[in-house]
C-alpha cells in the first residue's frame, strides 16, 4: 500500500455532521422569529430554504455571487417565495443562521477516535468551501482544532473546489506531492473528483451509499472503516 505523507478532510458532511447541526439552527429560528406565521409549517420554509440555497451556492462556487449577499440573499428569496419582502428580516436570518449553527457541535460517529489514530501516523489537514469565520468556530467548538496542523479554506485559496487551484494551494501548504496524498470527503465531485485530477488518492465518504459511476481509491460507509484502510 502506498504510504501517504499527509491527509486531507472535507468538513462539512464528512466530520462535521452539516445536516443534524443546520437543522437544530433552522428549528431555533423557525421559533425564535415565529416564522410559523410566514410558513405553513416547519419542513416548508426548510425545503423551501434548501432549494434556494444549493442553486445560490453553485453560483457563489462559480463567481456569480459574492459571499457578502449569499448570507441573507437565501433569506430573503425564501420569504419571497410565500409573500413575505422583507429585507431586514432576511439580513437577521442569514446573521444568526451563522451565528447558531457555527456552535453546534454533532460530529459523524467515530471522528475523535478516527482522527486521533490518524493524528499519530499521519499529518492532516481540513480543505473546506465554507465561509472562513464559520468553519473556523465550527472546528474549534466541536474540538477538532487539536488534531489539523493546518485549515484550508476555499477563501484563503481564492477558489473553491473542485478547481485545481485549491488542492495546489493546499499541497504548497502542507509542503508534500499530490501522490503523496490522499483526500477524504462526500462530494464526489468538489472532494473526490477534484483530488483525482491533480493526482491524489481519494476516499469517498459515502454513509447513505449513494448510487454513483465513479471509482475512487476507496469508499467507505462509516469513518471507522479509515482505520482498516489506513
Amino acid at each position: 500500500m502506498i504510504k501517504y505523507k499527509c491527509i486531507f478532510w472535507d468538513l462539512d458532511r464528512t466530520l462535521w455532521d452539516f445536516e443534524a447541526n443546520a437543522m437544530e439552527a433552522f428549528q431555533e429560528l423557525y421559533k425564535k422569529y415565529n416564522l410559523a406565521r410566514i410558513f405553513p409549517d416547519f419542513d416548508t420554509f426548510h425545503d423551501t430554504y434548501r432549494r434556494l440555497n444549493r442553486q445560490l451556492w453553485e453560483d457563489y462556487r462559480n463567481g456569480k455571487i459574492e459571499k457578502e449577499v449569499l448570507k441573507y440573499v437565501r433569506f430573503h428569496l425564501t420569504l419571497k417565495a410565500f409573500g413575505k419582502n422583507d429585507l431586514e428580516l432576511a439580513r437577521k436570518l442569514g446573521q444568526d443562521y451563522m451565528e447558531v449553527s457555527a456552535n453546534k457541535t454533532q460530529l459523524f460517529p467515530n471522528s475523535h477516535e478516527v482522527l486521533s489514530y490518524l493524528r499519530e501516523r499521519y499529518r492532516l489537514y481540513i480543505i473546506t468551501n465554507g465561509f472562513q469565520e464559520v468553519q473556523i468556530r465550527k472546528i474549534r467548538n466541536s474540538g477538532l482544532e487539536e488534531y489539523f496542523e493546518g485549515i484550508i479554506t476555499s477563501e484563503k485559496a481564492g477558489v473553491q473546489k473542485p478547481h485545481e487551484e485549491i488542492f495546489l494551494y493546499a499541497l504548497e501548504k502542507a509542503g508534500v506531492k499530490a501522490p503523496e496524498s490522499l483526500m477524504i470527503g462526500d462530494d464526489m465531485e468538489g472532494d473526490i473528483l477534484g483530488a483525482r485530477a491533480l493526482g491524489m488518492d481519494q476516499v469517498y465518504f459515502n454513509p447513505d451509499k449513494k448510487p454513483h459511476q465513479q471509482q475512487p481509491t476507496y469508499e467507505i460507509t462509516s469513518l471507522k472503516e479509515l482505520m482498516e484502510v489506513l
